[in-house]
């Protein structure tokens, strides 16, 4: 079987997209003709794979040609695509629908048109006695390694469905609270970019116009107006020279950042930043938490849970932390203790994670752990962005004040010269 994607026109002329997977393009005209619809371009293709020729109008076109398809470049696969393909997925597997059948009706109600491909590449590993979790696992860019240990814990213990459900539920509950700080921190950083470009204009454009009146006059300035006047003059000289060396330095920090040592030290650093290093932390633990519960719940081993974790929390200092965990757990210790030895996680984590491995309810307490902390960064959240408002509002008005107090001290120093 062959994955091809299409373009057609149906019989009342409207164009229609779609994937579909048969063993040759004459089985493909076949099957649309039963359809209605005329073939105009298809392209067999395999899912994240780019390079596959493509035939229109009865002409090839090789892959790097003048023919881009603008909106496959611009599609993207959300996270809330592979929650809701999930739970749609479960639904089925509960309801006794053989798994093929179930990629069938899933890949024809999805309306992304790269997941689509994905899946119905996945459909054809099936096909071909490929497992499940398998074949997920050949599209790593859209099923996480989280994603497919758990499939495959659900698909040796025969739970694939309630595996599935508690997929769709943990990549819900992810979304949810990377929404929350992304939505919280939007109206900030919005106001801050209009103020900061506000602001250039004025420098650039408007304040150069009025010095040059006071430097006609000869007069002596008072030094917050030379002050206005020497930035005015850096900024619309060497405008250009500062977004340069604002992307140079951007580009550096980013190859720092990526390197083992960078990543360490910012880490390092993020975790001792007054008040954002705190809600760092809480980010992390509860990504720790949450992963980490259902996994376990998924049935995948500890010590394969524990390494995937490592990668989950997103930052250096407590990955490494969670990977000594590892190690001692495979020599026999509990988790708890180099969590503790660590003092990287809060008392209370470390209390809850040592009284859900004495009761044997260790999913349930991490369970408890990432909502308690998931709703501390929610409050804290709110709260920071309460804090940030005023803020930027106090930093304006300096600003605003510090303008008209350069451009009206020496007109009031000229009125008074003139009076007298």
């Amino acid at each position: 079987m062959a994955v091809f994607e299409y373009i057609g026109k149906s019989a009342g002329g409207k164009t229609v997209k779609g994937v579909m997977d048969v063993e040759s393009v004459r089985a493909l005209k076949a099957a649309l003709r039963r359809d209605k619809v005329f073939l105009t371009e298809y392209k067999q293709t395999s899912a994240g794979k780019a390079g596959q020729s493509r035939v229109k109008a009865g002409k090839t076109q090789t892959a790097g040609s003048s023919d881009i398809d603008v909106a496959e470049l611009l599609t993207r696969i959300s996270p809330m695509d592979i929650a809701e393909m999930t739970r749609q997925l479960a639904t089925l597997q509960k309801a006794g629908v053989p798994l093929v059948d179930s990629m069938s009706a899933i890949v024809e109600q999805t309306e992304n048109s790269k997941l689509k491909r994905i899946l119905s590449a996945v459909r054809t590993d099936l096909n071909e006695g490929t497992s499940f979790s398998q074949s997920l696992a050949k599209h790593p860019k859209v099923f996480t390694t989280t994603y497919t240990n758990m499939v495959r814990a659900g698909e040796s213990s025969g739970n694939l469905d309630l595996v599935l459900q508690r997929l769709a539920d943990f990549t819900e509950a992810q979304v949810r609270l990377r929404n929350k700080i992304v939505g919280a921190m939007t109206y900030p950083v919005i106001m801050m970019l209009i103020s900061v470009l506000i602001v250039g204009a004025m420098m650039i454009l408007v304040v150069p116009k009025i010095t040059v009146m006071f430097e006609d006059l000869g007069a002596d300035l008072p030094f917050i107006t030379k002050a206005l006047i020497f930035i005015s003059g850096m900024l619309s000289t060497w405008w250009p020279l500062f977004i340069v060396a604002g992307v140079a330095l951007s580009i550096l920090f980013e190859r720092w950042r990526a390197s083992e040592s960078g990543a360490v030290k910012w880490d390092t650093f993020l975790l001792k930043v007054p008040v954002l290093g705190d809600l760092v932390r809480k980010i992390a633990i509860a990504r720790f938490a949450r992963t980490l519960s259902t996994l376990l719940s998924s049935g995948v081993p500890l010590l394969s849970a524990m390494e995937i974790v490592e990668n989950v929390v997103d930052n250096k200092v407590l990955s490494a932390v969670l990977g000594e965990a590892r190690v001692a757990i495979r020599e026999g210790d509990t988790i708890s203790g180099p969590l503790k030895r660590s003092e990287e996680f809060p008392p209370m984590v470390v209390h809850m994670v040592a009284i859900g491995e004495r009761t044997g309810e260790l999913e349930s307490m991490l369970k408890n752990v990432s909502e308690s902390y998931e709703n501390q960064v929610d409050t804290k959240v709110n709260a920071l962005t309460s804090i940030l408002e005023p803020i930027m509002i106090v930093g304006m008005g300096f600003v605003v004040a510090f303008l008209v107090a350069a451009i009206l001290l020496p007109m009031m120093q000229l009125t008074s010269a003139v009076s007298g």
